[in-house]
């Protein structure tokens, strides 16, 4: 049994809210027990893929592959400013280890230093980061498509009339 305190109903449903994800990604874990580095780590390597394929994607896709991979790289620096960090400092940081080959650097949190996610134990369910890459992407996907269909020309008006 887990019991509940809280100041407020509020409080409370958001507490409920917060443990019942963590039990959902410690079920999913447990039935696809693959993990990837946490820590920002991630984010900084598939940054990095999507960066690679840009150069042989003609047209506009090149340009919103570009977006996509700053906005992979830009979540290790929300990070690092939620834990009072200088988040420009660590991500060039973070960005230079993996430019070296340290495949397996991120943020560490408690030290405020780029670090070894594997050494310190800093994993992230793979299907939890599956679900949110999944989720964010249909996001930005349908923003696109809602600003594609605000951006179409208006209908010619017949002349003369309001």
């Amino acid at each position: 049994s887990i019991v509940l305190r809280g100041a407020s109903h509020q409080m409370l449903d958001e507490a409920e809210r917060s443990l019942h994800d963590a039990l959902c990604v410690l079920v999913s874990t447990i039935k696809d027990p693959r993990t990837v580095c946490g820590g920002g780590c991630t984010e900084i390597l598939m940054a990095a893929a999507v960066d690679a394929q840009v150069g042989q994607i003609p047209g506009k896709k090149a340009l919103a592959m570009e977006a996509y991979a700053k906005a992979l790289r830009m979540l290790p620096g929300i990070v690092a400013d939620n834990g009072g960090y200088d988040s420009a400092e660590l991500v060039t940081q973070l960005r230079a280890a993996h430019a070296a080959g340290k495949g397996c650097s991120g943020l560490n949190m408690n030290e405020g230093v780029v670090g070894d996610m594997k050494d310190m134990g800093v994993m992230e369910s793979y299907k939890s980061k599956l679900h949110v890459l999944l989720s964010a992407s249909e996001a930005a996907e349908m923003i696109l498509r809602v600003d594609d269909i605000i951006k179409v020309a208006p209908r010619q008006r017949e002349q003369g009339g309001y």
